[in-house]
Formats: structure tokens, sequence, C-alpha cells
């Protein structure tokens, strides 16, 4: 009598978001081994309401990220300093830039790319500024690296560099943060953009 061989259905994204997260590669030894890349900056399915993102002390709630991969995460601003001013940020919990590896920020910048194309296309300006708040002193307010993306329109400040003065105050003043309804809004407007 043959016997039947076992069968299982395999989710092979879900396998690959696995994979990505694993730490192996950052253990691996590549003066024996040699350098071995993850393929990374590929879009993973977007997290549902129940998915929380723990920003440092401050929760993201999924429906307010717009944009993700198995390391980097896009999402739009409880206290944005302009319209379509959004956050690209890391997973894995880092404060510094210096905390990261080659590998996460190779992945971050290439997410702050797309982000910052999509941004200027969508709301039709041909400037933005692209800033990162490294440290305390830096004026970083949440200890998660993350990246500020602020699409830029004619006039928007007095001085152009007046934005670094904003970026730096505007998260201390009590007044403009928005409710998680409003940001699940705009981010609902951006997650159907994205892919036109």
């Amino acid at each position: 009598e043959a016997e039947a061989e076992p069968m299982a259905s395999i989710d092979l994204e879900y396998l690959h978001t696995v994979r990505g997260n694993m730490p192996v590669q950052q253990h691996r030894r590549p003066d024996l081994y040699g350098k071995l890349e993850i393929q990374g900056g590929q879009s993973v399915a977007l997290p549902g309401e129940e998915f929380v993102f723990n920003f440092g002390p401050a929760r993201v709630p999924g429906p307010t990220i717009f944009y993700r991969t198995s390391q980097t995460l896009a999402f739009v601003n409880k206290k944005p300093v302009v319209e379509g001013h959004l956050l690209v940020s890391p997973v894995r919990e880092v404060e510094k830039m210096g905390d990261l590896t080659e590998e996460e920020v190779a992945d971050l910048f290439k997410v702050v790319q797309k982000v910052e194309v999509f941004v200027q296309k969508f709301y039709g300006v041909s400037s933005s500024t692209i800033s990162v708040q490294n440290g305390h002193l830096a004026g970083q307010s949440i200890p998660h690296v993350h990246v500020h993306i602020l699409p830029r329109r004619e006039d928007d400040f007095a001085q152009n560099d007046d934005v670094y003065r904003e970026l730096q105050e505007h998260d201390k003043v009590e007044t403009g943060w928005r409710t998680e309804e409003e940001m699940v809004v705009e981010a609902k407007m951006l997650r159907e953009a994205w892919g036109k």
C-alpha cells in the first residue's frame, strides 16, 4: 500500500518577511563566509487596525502607516510642520543613526527616496526638506531614529531655513496635535494614491 506524502501550504510572502527580520546576517562572519546581502526595499503588506508600532514612547496605530518594508515604516505625522509632513523610521527601535546596521540604513534611505518622490508628486510640489535630528541636542524628541520629509511650497516660511527652527520647536507646543482619526484619513489617501 502506497503511503501518502504529507503536504503543507507555505505563505512565501510571510516566509520572506520572517527571514528578513532574522538577525542571522548581523552575526555572520564575513571574514569566514564572505558578505551576503539580503535584497531589501520590497514593500510588504500594510498593517491593519490591530497593529501598533512602538515609536519610542509614542504609539503609531497601524492605519496611519502608508508604506512598509520588512525593516522600515512610513507614516503620517501627529504634529506636522507643513501639510504633508511625513515620517520614515526603521522598524527596530534604535535611538541614533550609528546604532543601525548597514542594511537598515540602506533600507531606510531607499524608503526615504521613494516616499520623497511620491510626496512631491502627490502634493504637486517640486522641492522638499529631508531632515534627521540625531540626538537630543539636535532636536530629537522621540528616541527612535526617524527621517522628516516635508513638501515645500513657495513662501511657506519667511526665511527658508526657518523650517529647521520650526522642526526644533513644533512638538514642544501643546496646540496643533491631530487626532488619530485625522491621521488615518490622511494615511488612507496616501495608501490609495501610492500604487497609482
